[in-house]
């Protein structure tokens, strides 16, 4: 169980992304990664584990399209299982279920698989490493000197043996990762506003913030260009994220922090909603 996922520290718990077809979507998130069906109606669908929090929901677009190339938004929404045995049953289970998978790292702070829901809206499915073992060097972690493919061997040789019958139980949203018009707009949003700190900084390329010395609970990076425009409201993507606070920061706080960004806040009973520079809608709660 992650200790960056809970209470004090804080962490995104749910992403809303748009998709084209439930009819598609469902049977894919459910037979194929292994969520598990909260809540369904003709609009949207609430994913978890039988843990019974919602991490992902899925809310279909009334005559959508796929997102045009070059835009900012959703990289990948990565979902974290509790340890490197569940990570290789579940690869272990995507192979076998022939899931098309788009690559595999060792990123020393964390393992992970890459490929795409069918709309093209990015997952990683990770598992963390050893937090005593990442590389802090001056007080960001140094992702770069051991960086690499993931030893699958090595990870399917740690699988459970037994059949994969979902995600299990302590399987959380473990970060967002988002293209950006532009870093250092986006910096100041989810540092100086939400109260992050950056961990990871590659200069003119991406940066990784997080809560409580998390390798990262949301990245940006301009690899889709500088100045890209925000993906469209009909297209597949990110509908929103959900940032819980850590328990030192109040909404109050929050709002006067974007206030002073001049970022748009809507307060509501027990949060508010806001947009980063890059157009992503973000609700914050406490």
């Amino acid at each position: 169980m992650s200790i960056y996922h809970h209470s004090p520290i804080g962490h995104i718990q749910h992403v809303e992304l748009k998709v084209l077809d439930l009819a598609i979507s469902i049977p894919f998130y459910t037979q194929k990664l292994g969520f598990m069906v909260l809540e369904r109606t003709a609009d949207f669908v609430r994913l978890g584990t039988v843990d019974g929090f919602p991490i992902l929901t899925l809310r279909q677009l009334t005559n959508g399209t796929r997102k045009p190339p070059r835009t900012a938004g959703l990289y990948h929404v990565a979902i974290l299982v509790p340890s490197r045995a569940d990570l290789g049953q579940l690869l272990i289970h995507l192979v076998n279920a022939k899931v098309p998978l788009q690559g595999a790292s060792d990123h020393m702070i964390s393992e992970a698989i890459y490929l795409a829901d069918p709309d093209g809206n990015g997952i990683e499915l990770a598992a963390d490493t050893n937090p005593a073992k990442w590389p802090w060097v001056n007080g960001e972690l140094d992702i770069l000197s051991g960086n690499g493919p993931m030893d699958v061997d090595a990870v399917v040789a740690e699988a459970k043996p037994q059949p994969f019958t979902g995600l299990p139980s302590g399987t959380l949203l473990g970060h967002l990762h988002l293209h950006a018009s532009d870093l250092e707009p986006m910096r100041k949003f989810y540092t100086d506003g939400l109260g992050m700190d950056v961990v990871i900084n590659l200069p003119r390329s991406a940066i990784f913030m997080s809560y409580g010395k998390y390798h990262h609970h949301l990245a940006a990076n301009v690899w889709n260009g500088v100045g890209a425009k925000p993906e469209p409201a009909t297209s597949a993507g990110l509908s929103y994220a959900e940032v819980r606070l850590p328990d030192d920061l109040s909404i109050q706080t929050i709002a006067e922090r974007l206030n002073a960004l001049k970022a748009p806040v809507e307060l509501e009973d027990h949060g508010l909603w806001s947009t980063d520079p890059s157009g992503n809608r973000i609700h914050v709660v406490a």
